[in-house]
This record gives structure tokens, sequence and C-alpha cells, in this order.
């Protein structure tokens, strides 16, 4: 087996230097429920000030939310999602779907979702092309970087 020091390239790993710390998809969240505001962001998420601007900073530079005045003075700015942004949306569902499932008993959800049908959201991952849901043993990996196989590294 080749020995190499670099981890498996990965889309997931990619996502979540940019996304995957605690307050990053705070933001989304507050962003997404249309709380956009530095103000609101503070009190909703509870994260230190310093901590939340180098967070918008860096969501911004990635083209996940914008930044907009909506005061000359003193200035302020409101954020919102790009599309790139509201397509990590979905994500955040099913992310609280799992923990609501997991963490919570049924009558201690915090939030609930309510879908333009008129019920409550309960996201499922489907297949685009047959529509059906994606379940484990349904899926077969396929890496595509020459040196790697599912198992790890490949011989040189």
């Amino acid at each position: 087996m080749a020995a190499t020091k670099d981890p498996r390239p990965c889309s997931i790993a990619d996502a979540l230097a940019l996304v995957g710390e605690k307050y990053s998809l705070l933001v989304l969240r507050e962003v997404c429920l249309g709380n956009g505001r530095f103000d609101q962001l503070v009190r909703n998420i509870g994260a230190p000030r310093d901590i939340l601007a180098t967070r918008l900073r860096r969501l911004v530079d990635a083209g996940i939310l914008t930044k907009r005045t909506y005061s000359e003075r003193p200035q302020r700015f409101e954020y919102r999602p790009t599309q790139a942004g509201l397509e990590l949306e979905p994500v955040l569902m099913t992310l609280m779907a799992w923990g609501d499932r997991h963490l919570r008993k049924d009558d201690d959800r915090p939030m609930v979702i309510e879908h333009i049908c008129g019920n409550e959201l309960i996201p499922v991952v489907t297949c685009r092309a047959c529509g059906d849901a994606v379940r484990h043993e349904d899926l077969t990996a396929h890496p595509q970087v020459p040196g790697w196989a599912v198992t790890g590294p490949t011989a040189a």
C-alpha cells in the first residue's frame, strides 16, 4: 500500500472546512429564518461578537452570504443567503431532523418547519434519477481521485 501523508480528497471535508463549525451553521440557520442583522445574530446564536464577525466575513468571502447596508449612520449591515447559502438549507433541515429523532423527545422539539403544503417538513434524501429514498445499503462509492480506493490509498 502506498504511504501518503495527505488525507482522502473529499468534498465533505472541503465543505466542513468552510461551514462545519458550530457558529457558521447557526449563522446559516438564522439568515435562512430571516434574521440577518448582526444584533439579531448575536442574540439568537449566543456567539461572542468577535467570533461572529469572523464567521460572517468568511461566509461572505466564500459567497454563501451577501452583506447589505441597512443603515448609514451608524453604518450597519444585514446578511442574506446567496444561492449557495440557500442550497445549504436542506442540509440544515436534515441535521435538525436527525437531532429531533436522536437527541430529543417528540414533545421537546424547539422548532417545527412547515412546508408550503401545510404539513410538517420531514426531510428525506431521494435519488434524482429514480425518486427513491436513499438508504445506506443501496449506495456504492466510486472514488474518482487517482491513487485512492474506497479502503484508502492504493499501491503506486
